[in-house]
C-alpha cells in the first residue's frame, strides 16, 4: 500500500462542512455546503489520493463519507472523544470550524487511522428501527408520566384519561411491531451471533442486538480496545489515579445508548456473570466506588462480547482463567 501523503479533515455539521487539506507542510481550507451540491464540487477540489478523515457527528457525516467512498477516496471515520484526547495530549486548541477541521487532519496525519467501509444497508435499517424505536419509548414514557401527573391531581377527565391511554396503547403496538422488524433482520443476518452473546450471563437480547447493530456484526473493530473507546467505556476511567473519591462518569461523548444499556447489565453481571464479579468485587475491595467498579463490569461485558463473537463461541465459565474472560 503506496504511503498516504495528504490528507483532508473535514468537520461536518447539518448545513456545511469545512475541509483542511494538509500536504507537504502546505495548507488549503475550504466550506462546502453539506448538500449534493458541496459533495459534487468537493470531489473536483480534493487531490483523488487524499485520506480524508472526519468524526461520527450523529447522522451528518455519513452521506459525505459514502460519497467520498463511491468516488475512490480513503475515508477514516473516528468517534469525537479520541480526537478530543489527541488535541489535549497535544496542547491543541480550536475555537472555530476550520481550525476543527484542521486538528482532524492533523490527527489523521499524525495516527494514520484504519479505512472505514460504508455499512451494508440492512445495517443502516437495523440503525433506524432502534433509533426510532427509542424515540417513541421516549415518548410512551412522557404519557405515562403525564397520566399519572393528570389522575394525581384528582381532576382527571373520563375522556382525556381514554385518549391518554389509546395513545399509549398505540405506541406499544407501534414498539411491538418495531421489536418484529428487528428480529426479522437479525435473524437473517447474524442468528447465530445473537444466539451466542446472549449466553453471557448479564447480557440481554437487547444490549445484544445494540451491540451488533453499531460493530457491523463484530466486523469493524480489530480488537475489543477499539470498541470500548468508540462505546466511551475506557479502562483508564477506572484503573488509574490514586484518589477513590472521586464521582466516576461515564464519558458522555460516545455511543451514549449502548453505554446505558451495558451499564444497566452490570447490575445483573455482577452477580451472575463470575468474571464480572470478581472484577467488581476486588475494586471495591481496593476502596473504588460501587459506580465506578460497575463501569469496569460494563467494558468487561464488552471485552467477553467482543471475543464470543470474534471466535463463534458461547460463554463458558470454565474459562475463567482465560484473558478473553
Amino acid at each position: 500500500m503506496a504511503k498516504v501523503e495528504i490528507f483532508g479533515g473535514f468537520d461536518v455539521s447539518k448545513k456545511f462542512f469545512d475541509v483542511c487539506v494538509l500536504e507537504a507542510g502546505q495548507q488549503r481550507v475550504r466550506r462546502f455546503s453539506n448538500d449534493l451540491v458541496g459533495l459534487g464540487a468537493v470531489v473536483e477540489w480534493l487531490p483523488g489520493d487524499t485520506q480524508c478523515v472526519m468524526e461520527a457527528t450523529g447522522p451528518y457525516y455519513l452521506q459525505l463519507a459514502c460519497y467520498l467512498h463511491s468516488h475512490g477516496f480513503a475515508v477514516s471515520v473516528i468517534n469525537p472523544l479520541v480526537i478530543r484526547r489527541f488535541c489535549q495530549m497535544r496542547m491543541l486548541r480550536a475555537k472555530t470550524d476550520k481550525a476543527d477541521a484542521r486538528m482532524i487532519a492533523i490527527y489523521g496525519q499524525g495516527e494514520l487511522p484504519a479505512l472505514w467501509e460504508p455499512p451494508r444497508q440492512y445495517a443502516v435499517t437495523l440503525q433506524q428501527l432502534d433509533a426510532l424505536s427509542e424515540q417513541l419509548q421516549k415518548q410512551q414514557t412522557a404519557l405515562r408520566n403525564q397520566l399519572e401527573s393528570f389522575e394525581a391531581s384528582g381532576m382527571l377527565e373520563q375522556s382525556t384519561r381514554l385518549k391518554l391511554k389509546k395513545l399509549i396503547a398505540h405506541l406499544e403496538k407501534e414498539l411491538q411491531q418495531l421489536a418484529k422488524d428487528t428480529d426479522k433482520i437479525m435473524v437473517a443476518y447474524h442468528q447465530d451471533m445473537l444466539a451466542n452473546l446472549t449466553t453471557i450471563p448479564g447480557l440481554g437480547k437487547k444490549t445484544a442486538t445494540v451491540l451488533i447493530m453499531i460493530t457491523g456484526g463484530f466486523s469493524r473493530f480489530s480488537n475489543y480496545k477499539q470498541l470500548s473507546a468508540y462505546v466511551g467505556l475506557s479502562p483508564r476511567i477506572y484503573e488509574s489515579g490514586s484518589s477513590v473519591r472521586g464521582k466516576a462518569r461515564i464519558c458522555k461523548m460516545g455511543m451514549g445508548r449502548i453505554r446505558a444499556l451495558l451499564y444497566l447489565c452490570s447490575w445483573s453481571a455482577k452477580r451472575c456473570n463470575q468474571g464480572c464479579q470478581l472484577l467488581y468485587d476486588r475494586l471495591v475491595a481496593k476502596g473504588k466506588s460501587k459506580r465506578l467498579a460497575l463501569i469496569a463490569v460494563a467494558n468487561k461485558l464488552i471485552k467477553q462480547a467482543f471475543a464470543i463473537a470474534t471466535t463463534h463461541t458461547v460463554y463458558d465459565k470454565n474459562y475463567l482463567n482465560n484473558s478473553c474472560f
